[in-house]
């Protein structure tokens, strides 16, 4: 059993953004409200997320989270690091918490929040982090974690396949423009592919919905969801026009595989 949360399925400035009036941004459907995009995944034995947004604190009480083991990073832009802080809470008792990022990630984190990194017997309470560097593969509990380096303009960004008892359960893409060969031939035939799908028109570092489209063709997932999505998608309008097997996310979305 793994049960992937939908902490948030929103884009860098969120929905509703900041000063817009436009019918996505004022809607009344509570799936229209997306922050910034961030899993969190629970096993049998280890529960973790992926990336800490800036209403990190906000989707965990919205969630009632009470358990954090690790923390893995797909890369270290804004909206995908600023809940760092926050991660105290599961730190309580001097507890360490391991952290999952790529080299690149890393440097960007330790240079962002010093203060965890090189202060920690100075400030009892504050996130204790213990960095492991992701080269290949690795494991939280019985959970093999396998990096899919993916391009998204001029940052390094992991994609991640989660596999349990040989079988490719599920692929976290949250931000891309482009998925390399390897990529897909390493995710294909994953029962869930949660992929990035900003809006219908073209970015220069995300994926659109026909880009996205092609990459789950391509995949051949058991089912699709978008995510990290702008305000230029509806909800209710959007799913209504995806082809079978293909929804749109929503935060607090609960997966059960």
């Amino acid at each position: 059993m793994l049960t992937i949360t939908f902490l948030g399925t929103g884009t860098s400035q969120g929905v509703p953004m900041i000063g817009c009036d436009c019918a996505v941004c004022t809607s009344p459907d509570p799936r229209d409200t997306r922050t910034r995009a961030s899993i969190y995944v629970e096993t049998p034995e280890a529960a973790w997320v992926v990336d800490t947004g800036p209403e990190f604190r906000v989707q965990c009480l919205r969630e009632r989270l009470r358990r954090v083991d690790a923390v893995v990073f797909t890369h270290a832009h804004t909206d995908h690091i600023m809940g760092f802080d926050d991660l105290r809470a599961f730190c309580h008792g001097a507890r360490d918490l391991p952290i999952y990022a790529s080299q690149e990630t890393m440097d960007d984190l330790k240079r962002v929040f010093a203060f965890a990194f090189t202060g920690q017997s100075l400030f009892p309470g504050y996130v204790r982090p213990i960095p492991h560097i992701v080269n290949g593969t690795f494991s939280i509990g019985n959970t093999e974690i396998t990096p899919l380096p993916v391009k998204h303009g001029r940052a390094h960004v992991n994609g991640y396949l989660f596999s349990r008892g040989g079988e490719k359960v599920a692929t976290y893409l949250s931000d891309c423009k482009e998925v390399p060969d390897a990529a897909i031939d390493a995710m294909r035939g994953t029962r869930v592919l949660i992929i990035d799908a900003l809006r219908h028109r073209e970015h220069p570092t995300h994926m659109n919905v026909a880009e996205a489209l092609a990459v789950a063709k391509r995949v051949e997932a058991h089912r699709t969801w978008f995510t990290h999505v702008c305000h230029e998608l509806p909800h209710s309008q959007t799913d209504a026009q995806l082809p079978a097997g293909v929804r749109v996310a929503y935060d607090g979305l609960k997966l059960r595989l």
